[in-house]
This record gives C-alpha cells, sequence and structure tokens, in this order.
C-alpha cells in the first residue's frame, strides 16, 4: 500500500488522515506546523509528537516523494538543487538573493524538460518527458527551506519547463504556496513563452501573481527563428492577448528579453521592441546571454546591453538588466541542463 503523502495537502486532509488512524486533530495540526512553518523533513525530529504517533507516521506516510541529489553553491552564494522525482527523473531549482536584501528567491521548474524548442535553452535539448504533480511542485521549495535552513520569500516559475502547458498543476501549487506556505500572491512569478488560451484564462481567473513573457525577439521573423512557439502563436496576436490581459486583470506584465549577441541585440532591435510593446503596459527585464556548451550562440557586447536599454528607456519604459547569478555551477538563465542525465 502507497505511503500517505504529506507534503501537498492541506491541513483538512491531514486531519482525515490522522482522525483515520485513531490521532486526534490536535495531532494534525502539529505536524503540519513542522511541515509548512518549519519544513522539517524527519519525524523523529517531531519532538512534541508521541514516540507511537511518530512511528504510525513513518509506518503509513511520507514527508516527500522527492529528494535532494546534489547541491551547488555559486562563489556569489546561488545554490543550485538536483531533485530525484520517484520515478527516477530529475529536474533543478535555484536559489538567489539580490544585494544583500533579505529577500531570497528559488526559481522552480514544472516539467521534466521542456517541448518548446528554444534554440537559446540548455533545457530544451533535453526534450519533453512529463509534467510534474503539484506536489512534486512545492516539494521543491519545502526541500530547499528544509536544506538551508533559510526562509523562501519570493517564488519565480522560471525554471525547467513551460508552466502554462501544465496549467492545473501549475495554478494548484500557486494556491498551496499561498496556503500552506504562506507565500503572497504578489511574491510570486510565473514566466511562459506565450500560450495564448493559458494566458486567456488567468486573465479570466483575475490571476492575483506576476505574469512574466518570454518575448526575446523584436518581431516574429526573429522569435520563431529562435523559439518555434511563434510558429503556433505569433508574435503580433500574442502582444494583443497580452493588453486583453492588462486591461481585465489591471496587472503589469514583465517583459523578458535575453540579448543574444549579433541575432536580437543591435539598436534597430531595440527600437523594433520599443515601438511593439509601446501600447502595452509593461516593465522591461533584460538578460544577457549565458553561452552554455550547447549552443553557437554569444554573449552580447556590454555596449550594445546599455544602448539597448537607453533606447528602452528613452521610449518610457522601465527596464533593468537582471544580474547573473550562479553561471559558474550553470545555475544562470537558460543553463539549467540536467548534466547529471549524460553522466
Amino acid at each position: 500500500m502507497d505511503k500517505f503523502l504529506l507534503i501537498g495537502k492541506s491541513l483538512q486532509e491531514i486531519e482525515k488522515f490522522m482522525v483515520d488512524n485513531n490521532q486526534s486533530k490536535f495531532r494534525a495540526k502539529q505536524v503540519y506546523n513542522w511541515l509548512y512553518l518549519k519544513s522539517v523533513n524527519d519525524f523523529d525530529k517531531m519532538t512534541d509528537l508521541s514516540i507511537q504517533t511518530r512511528e504510525l507516521l513513518k509506518e503509513k506516510a511520507q514527508i516527500c516523494s522527492i529528494s535532494l541529489k546534489e547541491k551547488q553553491v555559486s562563489k556569489d552564494s546561488t545554490m543550485k538543487f538536483l531533485f530525484e522525482l520517484g520515478d527516477g527523473n530529475c529536474v533543478e531549482a535555484v536559489l538567489m538573493r539580490f544585494d544583500n536584501r533579505a529577500n531570497l528567491t528559488a526559481c522552480i521548474s514544472t516539467q521534466v524538460g521542456c517541448a518548446m524548442g528554444c534554440t537559446f535553452c540548455a533545457t530544451a535539448k533535453l526534450g519533453f518527458n512529463r509534467n510534474l504533480t503539484a506536489s512534486e511542485i512545492i516539494q521543491q521549495i519545502f526541500l530547499i527551506q528544509a536544506h538551508t535552513g533559510l526562509k523562501v520569500t519570493n517564488i519565480v516559475y522560471m525554471g525547467q519547463g513551460e508552466p502554462l502547458l501544465n496549467f492545473d498543476n501549475f495554478i494548484d501549487s500557486v494556491k498551496m504556496f499561498r496556503e500552506q506556505f504562506q507565500v503572497g500572491a504578489r511574491r510570486i512569478t510565473v514566466s511562459t513563452c506565450g500560450i495564448i488560451p493559458a494566458i486567456n484564462k488567468l486573465a479570466d481567473m483575475d490571476f492575483q501573481s506576476t505574469l512574466a513573457i518570454s518575448l526575446h525577439a523584436p518581431d516574429n521573423d526573429i522569435r520563431k527563428e529562435i523559439m518555434p512557439i511563434s510558429k503556433k502563436y505569433q508574435f503580433d496576436g500574442l502582444l494583443d492577448t497580452l493588453k486583453s490581459y492588462t486591461q481585465k486583470t489591471g496587472r503589469r506584465v514583465t517583459v523578458e528579453y535575453v540579448l543574444i549577441g549579433g541575432v536580437n541585440d543591435s539598436q534597430e532591435d531595440a527600437k523594433k521592441l520599443a515601438y511593439a510593446i509601446s501600447k502595452l503596459k509593461s516593465n522591461v527585464n533584460l538578460i544577457v546571454y549565458n553561452p552554455h556548451e550547447k549552443s553557437e550562440y554569444k554573449k552580447p557586447s556590454k555596449e550594445n546591453v546599455m544602448k539597448f536599454k537607453y533606447i528602452l528607456e528613452a521610449s518610457g519604459k522601465k527596464v533593468t538588466i537582471r544580474l547573473e547569478r550562479g553561471a559558474d555551477i550553470d545555475a544562470a538563465c537558460g543553463q539549467l541542463s540536467l548534466k547529471t542525465k549524460n553522466k
């Protein structure tokens, strides 16, 4: 008989499990607090439970279905985690701190591999294996906290996979982060390649977290060369969808743009992008391309990056350049590639 998986369960579900096993609802509240408030990953450390209750939990329940296989720490303190799933597949997550702020941002995965095929992304080389369950998604945060003793304050769905192609599990995980982990909606960001039907669903749901769009091109010609999804959901249609989204939700979107040397980083590209998003309620996050061993693309020059930023700012957009984090451990944007799989 499969053991009862605790992470991902609500207080009410844990209460039912405990009562069904001749335990009080009060014990369920204790277990719930150990899991979600303290990130304790060992029944023996739940010291306010009796030995008999702990033995029952060991026999009939499990805290996680995934485990930490490897952890790497960058010279800038960024941490990369390799998690092994119950079926032997692996996914990666990254923990980052910026500018010595107290906030800790975790970048998590929603799929094993990815079907999007973006030519600049290391994960794309893996192809798609399967979706993660909502529990597997949130277990990444639980285990990061359990193994570091740190509290994750911000969550970004920017790891492996396209979150909006795993829509139901993605939405369920957001609810769990808000209810069980007490992470505010505004501290959660989802990044998508631009799955138009799913963006429309989010708009109808009045999605309160931040929507980030991996645009990465100033027009459809360049975009479809580096992002095959643009052949199905074209550039102009995506922008129209985003405008509708901002009107319905009243929320600004983040336009993500990875600058690739000689591909999409010219001043002309900047002017095209500024015009394309001029009527879109948005901020722009520029990402300096990080080369990986399976890519022919180059990093843009610092001069091109600053000129690109200047042109967008001159058009009235708020523009940031994403700080490069964890490049020495292949944890930077676009580098998650499950090298362990190839060993």
